[in-house]
Order: C-alpha cells, then sequence, then structure tokens
C-alpha cells in the first residue's frame, strides 16, 4: 500500500462511470454496471414528483425539504445543503474549501479525486490492497492532510468500514468527507456517521440516485458544520436544485420511504449473498470476490477479466470494468446486485464468457 502526491498519472479515466456501459445499446443489455436499484423509481414516489410539475412557473424553495432532510437525521437545516446529486457536492467542496493537501482514499468513486484536480489541487492518493481486504489502516493517511474523502460503503469494493475507524481521521484543520452514497442499501445503516456532530472537521455527503432510482432528477445532499454549509452555499449557483428534486427529497425522507428502503436493504443484502454464492461455486482459482460485500453491488477478479467483459457484452450483459479506478486494473470487474432470477441467468452466462 503507498501514497503519492502526484495528481494523477493519466493510466485511470476519471471520468468514466457505470452508465457509459450501457449508453449506446444499454436498451439490449442486462444492465449490472449502474449501481441505481432495479424497479426504481416506485409508482408512488413517480406520482408525487409528476404531481410536482404543476408548480413549475415558480422558482425553487428549498425549506420544506432542507427541514425534511435534517429531521431525519435529527440535524438542524443549517447543517444540510441539498445539491444536484453529490457529483455536485465534490465540485463545491473543491472549489469553495481553501486546502493545501487533500488526500483520497482509493479505491473509490472516482469523481472526487477529478473534481479537486479541476480545481487546480494536487491529490494525494492512499492505495488499499486486496491482499488486506481493501480496509482502511487510518496510519495510512498523511498527518498533513487537510481534506481526506473516504467512501462508506466503499464504490467499487462493497466494503463497510468501521465508523470509528473513519472518524479517527479527524484532526484540528482537517476536514473529513465521508461519501455515504450507498448507506441506505445497508440494513441499519451500520456504521453511519451522518447526523454525528462530535467529529471535528465532518462532511457527509447522501445521494437519493441509488435507492430510489433518481439519477436523472439529480438530488442529494451534504451534512456538515453551519460554517462548511454556508461556504458550500456560497459557491452554489441561485436554485441549484429543481422543484421536482426538492419534492423527491422530501418524499425520500418521510417515514413512508425510510421504512421502504430498510426494506430494500435487507432484500439487497438477500439478493447480493445468491450471487456471491454463486460466484464462489465458479471455482476457487477462477473469480476471487471481494468480501464480506456490503454495499449493493460486489467487486470481483478473474483472469481475462476485459476479455470476458467483452464476451458478455456480446452475450447480452453489461458489467462495470475496474480499470478506471486507481488501484485497481483490467482484471477487476463491478456487478451491481440484480434479483435471483437475473443473477441465476447472469451466472451461467459468465460462466460461458469465462470458458
Amino acid at each position: 500500500m503507498r501514497t503519492d502526491g502526484t495528481p494523477g498519472d493519466g493510466a485511470h479515466d476519471l471520468r468514466h462511470h457505470g452508465d457509459a456501459e450501457v449508453r449506446d445499446d444499454g436498451s439490449a443489455l442486462t444492465d449490472l454496471a449502474v449501481n441505481v436499484r432495479a424497479g426504481t423509481p416506485p409508482a408512488w414516489l413517480r406520482a408525487v414528483i409528476a404531481e410536482s410539475l404543476a408548480g413549475l412557473a415558480a422558482y425553487p424553495d428549498g425549506r420544506a425539504a432542507r427541514a425534511a432532510v435534517a429531521a431525519r437525521h435529527g440535524l438542524p437545516a443549517e447543517r444540510v445543503l441539498l445539491t444536484a446529486g453529490a457529483a455536485e457536492a465534490f465540485v463545491l467542496l473543491a472549489r469553495a474549501l481553501k486546502v493545501r493537501r487533500p488526500v483520497v482514499v482509493h479505491p473509490q468513486f472516482t469523481e472526487p479525486e477529478a473534481a479537486l484536480r479541476d480545481a487546480g489541487h494536487t491529490v494525494g492518493r492512499v492505495l488499499l490492497r486486496p491482499s488486506d481486504g481493501f480496509r482502511l489502516d487510518p496510519a495510512l493517511v498523511p498527518e498533513d492532510a487537510d481534506l481526506v474523502v473516504i467512501g462508506n460503503p466503499t464504490n467499487p469494493t462493497s466494503v463497510l468500514h468501521p465508523a470509528a475507524a473513519i472518524a479517527s481521521l479527524a484532526r484540528p484543520g482537517r476536514t473529513l468527507v465521508v461519501d455515504e452514497a450507498f448507506m441506505d442499501a445497508v440494513p441499519r445503516e451500520r456504521e453511519a456517521l451522518a447526523g454525528r456532530t462530535d467529529v471535528p472537521g465532518l462532511v457527509v455527503l447522501r445521494s437519493l440516485t441509488k435507492t430510489w432510482g433518481l439519477a436523472g432528477l439529480r438530488v442529494g445532499y451534504v451534512l456538515a458544520s453551519p460554517e462548511t454549509i454556508a461556504e458550500l452555499e456560497r459557491a452554489q449557483p441561485l436554485w441549484p436544485v429543481s422543484t421536482p428534486a426538492l419534492v423527491a427529497a422530501r418524499a425520500c425522507v418521510s417515514p413512508r420511504a425510510l421504512a421502504e428502503a430498510a426494506h430494500a436493504a435487507h432484500q439487497v443484502a438477500a439478493d447480493r449473498a445468491h450471487l456471491v454464492a454463486g460466484l464462489r461455486e465458479l471455482g476457487p482459482d477462477g473469480v476471487f470476490v471481494v468480501e464480506p460485500a456490503e454495499g449493493p453491488f460486489v467487486l470481483l477478479w478473474l483472469p481475462r477479466a476485459a476479455a470476458v467483459r467483452r464476451r458478455l457484452r456480446s452475450l447480452g450483459f453489461a458489467v462495470r470494468r475496474g480499470d478506471t479506478f486507481p488501484g485497481l486494473d483490467e482484471e477487476w470487474l463491478r456487478l451491481a446486485v440484480r434479483d435471483r432470477a437475473t443473477v441465476d441467468r447472469f451466472l451461467q452466462t459468465l460462466d460461458r464468457a469465462m470458458t
């Protein structure tokens, strides 16, 4: 495991994401590349969003949605900022905060590093290794890092780091950014830091895209100290979140929605266990799965993975390549968790593609 202070070696396309795997002919493919829960948004949420269209003549007013998100996490509204997806939050952090040595813990979602680099920062990397199960050792983060970014559970490794280990990264003068975009897919949201106010410099990002299937609507939020929220808000354009997205945010933190998300998290866990068990049956020499997986996706290593991915595509399945994530190479693939029938079809197809 190593750290480096380079802005990137050019070996990884930080702007490649799962949607690129299905962008052109996705209708002909079964999608295991994008980490949005299948079958979403649910009908009741679509109806709520559709009803909001009657109010499009007015400028967006985010106060009710902000208060609802704050209440969901037991926080005052001044600790919440609504954003056009978590991706906007990374850009705001990169542009608004005055930092000297930002560090990103990889492998993880690449937009934080891309946003920091675009804002002119030199970005240090902490690369976690498969031999360690891609688990965090806080001692690897440089003491002089004044911005640290980590995902939990981490995309693409599906590792859920202990909240205590992440919180131990907090230091005076350091901003600790935890991307919890997939935390609501973890039963009981174990190891969540959202809602904590006792960790200095803590910034938590949440997305409503994944569990609720709202990638096209762009809605997420930031939880942080009032001072940090004010800095980020000053960097936002006016009315950054649309009225339909604000209505969706409010709906997705309602008691009904939280109960549905909790049920979905348990279903994802069961479907993921079925997927992992099937991958193990392909043989110990054929596939290595990063375990225990805790997100709505799994990361696996297999020989000739790039060729297997192309073969899978020709057989009707899209999966996410791993070589665009720092710390991984073309022998890695990420698979979104799907229902058992889809998983069974995929496993049969993967067996064919590997031969």
